[in-house]
This record gives structure tokens, C-alpha cells and sequence, in this order.
């Protein structure tokens, strides 16, 4: 061995000795990037960041806002002020929503509870429309409760400009914001992932399938919501169950459907791992 061999094979044992290398120690170090502008991951039973990609960019919410919508939707239910089982009178405003929708006519009553799961599964821009009026009286003051809310929940990098995420001036959101919107979203109204894990809804002589593909490709995926605006691309916040842990994940600015969902489940069983390791982790540690 030469000179030049032998310093070079020493100063690599010094620094594997020192631990100069730090090992793997977060799923940053596991997954190095998602191939999508931002991306979160978090295991809701601690509240623990896992991963996080560009969390704080702001982007257009798209659909996403809906969670913040039927947030206030559960929210007026539970409190009394309206029931699922309410006759909601569809508007002109509700009729002529663009993008995503029920196809709802005007002057047309639709159960509240028909509504809630117009904007979980098919993402109905119509039914948002629909059901902030109900709720707020009219769409600008459903959009300050909404905002309101918002801040509330501690989305300090959010501002929404309507009930349905259609694009508009001076809306947006992080994916982080999301994230913290989700978790109180689930653990506020649990019941709601009956709703948004319906792979189809039949309404009147329409059968609409679930928006949300992940939950017919893992078995463990049971909501949230998906959402897409040209200017920003497509997003999703997944949320899944295994063993009794719950993780949501939140991919914003995919370039396309399908690399959305395979980032999204990659960055969900990563988590996975993750999570398993924990207790032997804890295990192994010195007392």
C-alpha cells in the first residue's frame, strides 16, 4: 500500500471512529425527494413531522379547500345550527359552477347530507357553492368564517377566496397548512372518513366515483381529498390506518394523476417503516 493509500484509509477510520457519518435518522434521509413542488408527512397518533419538502411554498389549494369547507359544514352540525337530513335550495350561483360538479339544477332541494358528499367524493364545486350558502347565508360570509377558522386552526400561510378551491386572485395555501387542517379535520370529525372512503355515490341516475384512487389501490388509505388547478398541478392529502397508526400525507404541484399517487403512496409506507422502527429504537437506547 502506498503512502497516499494509507493516509487516505486512515482519515476514513478517524471519521467512521468519530461518527463524522451521521446514520439515516429521519425519512428525509430515506426518501431524499418527492417528485412534486412540496410534500408533508406526519404520523398523526404523536403529531410528529416525519417529512417535509418545500412545506411552507405557497400554491394555489385547489379542491383541497373543501376540507376547510366541510370542516364548517360538521362544525355547524354539531352545534345545532342545521342537520344532515336539512333541504338545501340550490342557487343560480350553486347551477353555474364550473369544473368538478353534481350537475345540480336551480331551485332543486338537496339533502345537506347529499351535499357533504357531492364535495367529499366527486369534489362538487356546485355543492360547495350549495352548501356555503346554507351555512354562512351567502359565499363571501361562509369565505370570512372560513378564513376565520383558518387562523383559528393555526394555517398561518392560508388565505381562501372561496367555498370550492376554483382558481382566484390572493388565494392560497402551503402544504403544511394543509396538513394542520386535516389532522384537526379528523380528529375533530371522525366520522366524516365513512363519507371519504366511498369509492362511488349515486345521485339521482348519476353513479360519480371517488376522485381519490388510493383508496381502491391501498387498502389502508381511507380519505381525504384530491385536487387540481392548472397553475399548480395536482395535489392530495391521503390518510391511512395500519395497526393502529395513522399517518397524512399531503403532495402538492405533482405534474400529473399518477405521479401524485405513486408519491404519495411511497411517502405513506415510508412513514410505515418508519413507525415500526420507533419502539425498537426506544428499546435499544441506553437507560
Amino acid at each position: 500500500m502506498n503512502r497516499k493509500a494509507a493516509s487516505a484509509l486512515l482519515i476514513f477510520a478517524v471519521i467512521v471512529a468519530f461518527g463524522i457519518f451521521p446514520a439515516p435518522s429521519s425519512a428525509n434521509d430515506q426518501i431524499l425527494s418527492v417528485d412534486a413542488q412540496s410534500a408533508i408527512l406526519m404520523n398523526m397518533n404523536t403529531g410528529k413531522v416525519l417529512y417535509a419538502q418545500n412545506p411552507d411554498d405557497h400554491i394555489q389549494p385547489a379542491s383541497l379547500t373543501k376540507v376547510l369547507s366541510l370542516y364548517l359544514v360538521h362544525e355547524a352540525i354539531r352545534d345545532g345550527k342545521t342537520s344532515m337530513a336539512a333541504h338545501v335550495k340550490v342557487s343560480r350561483r350553486a347551477m353555474k359552477c364550473e369544473g368538478s360538479r353534481m350537475f345540480l339544477k336551480r331551485g332543486q332541494r338537496v339533502h345537506l347530507d347529499d351535499l357533504v358528499k357531492g364535495m367529499a367524493i366527486v369534489s362538487g364545486n356546485d355543492a360547495s357553492i350549495a352548501a356555503a350558502e346554507h351555512i354562512g347565508g351567502n359565499v363571501p360570509q361562509f369565505v370570512k368564517e372560513m378564513n376565520v377558522k383558518a387562523a383559528k386552526l393555526g394555517m398561518q400561510d392560508s388565505h381562501f377566496m372561496n367555498p370550492n378551491g376554483l382558481p382566484a386572485k390572493g388565494q392560497y395555501t402551503t402544504a403544511r397548512d394543509i396538513m394542520i387542517l386535516s389532522h384537526a379535520y379528523l380528529r375533530d370529525f371522525s366520522e366524516s372518513l365513512e363519507v371519504h372512503s366511498m369509492p362511488d355515490y349515486k345521485f339521482g341516475r348519476r353513479v360519480m366515483h371517488n376522485h381519490n384512487r388510493l383508496i381502491r389501490k391501498d387498502e389502508s388509505v381511507d380519505g381525504l381529498k384530491t385536487g387540481f388547478v392548472r397553475a399548480a398541478g395536482f395535489h392530495i392529502v391521503a390518510t391511512a390506518k395500519r395497526d393502529n397508526v395513522r399517518l397524512i400525507a399531503v403532495v402538492m404541484g405533482a405534474r400529473s394523476i399518477s405521479v401524485r399517487d405513486r408519491e404519495t403512496i411511497r411517502l405513506l409506507e415510508e412513514g410505515f417503516k418508519m413507525t415500526q422502527r420507533e419502539p425498537l429504537e426506544k428499546k435499544t437506547r441506553p437507560a
